[in-house]
């Protein structure tokens, strides 16, 4: 029987992360396929962890290993996973200069300009929210991706660049699904993974942030040490129908901000008056996903995360990300508070 032209297809045009980039890499002909190469480590990197998250009780490797990572935070068994998956998987890509993770203390340096072959810098946090596995929540895995500087004094000063000189950027969020969204430089794209087959497949192309969109996420846990503009726009927002949504990692907060509107906060308190989030490896790929998607990425009035020039690979910021919308109520409050 002829098909109906007029009747729904069954059957998806077909577009997979790796068609994606090879496809980008073709526009560029002076491209050498490095970057390519890099994006598909770390798509590697992340079907590896997702099959490890989603048999995490059955491989019994939830909870703490009794141990606190650079930042002295307690370690999760699969934070320690995956963050040698990465170290692993990318380690082994002849472009990789540096490998920098949130987890340890000081850089991988595994070329220098002596190999002719080190043109990038990868800096990661492995498993965001972790904290969330026991119970079942969304994790994810941050990146950021820089050029190496073959100019710079040490090898490790290469990675301390504003993030507007980030190369590409993304996450890998392990939820229902497991998401990859990346963006290097000329939209954002988004792909899931299909399980069936094996492979991520594209289901956004040139995503965009709404323009508002009434919901917050913060951990009001820690509301009383915020500064005064900050408790001036949750009496706002909780005045004016806003809904709270806070999933306890950044990466799940983030991909629904991205999709639904609204604003991501993690403001300075009393006890963390620089911020927790770390700058290099949550804030800078976080703000420049969402800039390239129209939203807006700031650490307070005036500061434009990605402008940030960082002194330390550690270093904390102050965040709020969204809807351009939504982050202008948030600064128009820190400013009527004198912030």
């Amino acid at each position: 029987m002829p098909a109906d032209s007029k009747s729904p297809s069954l059957v998806r045009d077909l577009v997979t992360l790796q068609g994606q980039i090879l496809a980008q890499q073709a526009r560029h002909p002076e491209a050498t396929g490095t970057l390519s190469w890099l994006l598909s480590a770390l798509s590697i990197s992340a079907k590896i962890i997702a099959s490890h998250v989603r048999r995490a009780r059955l491989e019994d490797v939830l909870g703490a290993v009794g141990s606190s990572n650079v930042q002295g935070e307690q370690q999760q068994k699969l934070d320690v996973i995956a963050n040698e998956v990465l170290l692993r998987t990318l380690g082994r890509r002849e472009g990789v200069a540096i490998i920098a993770s949130e987890e340890n203390e000081e850089p991988m340096i595994l070329r220098t300009e002596k190999d002719g072959k080190a043109r990038y810098c990868v800096l990661f946090d492995p498993l965001d929210g972790s904290s969330n596995l026991d119970v079942c929540g969304a994790v994810g895995t941050i990146f950021s991706i820089l050029r190496y500087d073959r100019r710079a004094a040490h090898a490790e000063d290469s990675l301390l660049q504003p993030g507007s000189s980030q190369v590409a950027a993304g996450y890998i969020l392990y939820g229902p699904s497991t998401v990859f969204t990346f963006t290097i430089g000329n939209g954002v794209d988004m792909f899931v993974l299909d399980p069936a087959i094996g492979a991520f497949v594209h289901v956004e192309r040139e995503l965009r942030i709404p323009a508002s969109g009434k919901s917050y996420s913060v951990n009001e846990g820690n509301r009383l040490g915020f500064p005064a503009g900050y408790q001036a726009y949750l009496d706002f927002a909780q005045n004016n129908g806003y809904s709270s949504r806070y999933a306890g990692a950044m990466v799940a907060d983030v991909h629904r901000t991205l999709l639904k509107g609204g604003v991501f906060l993690y403001p300075p308190t009393t006890k963390a008056p620089a911020g927790k989030l770390r700058l290099m490896y949550e804030a800078n790929p976080m703000a420049m996903l969402v800039e390239q998607a129209g939203g807006k990425a700031l650490a307070g009035p005036g500061q434009r995360i990605l402008d940030e020039r960082p002194t330390n690979i550690h270093q904390r910021t102050p965040v709020i990300i969204g809807s351009p919308d939504e982050v202008d109520l948030v600064i128009q409050h820190l400013q009527a508070s004198g912030a």
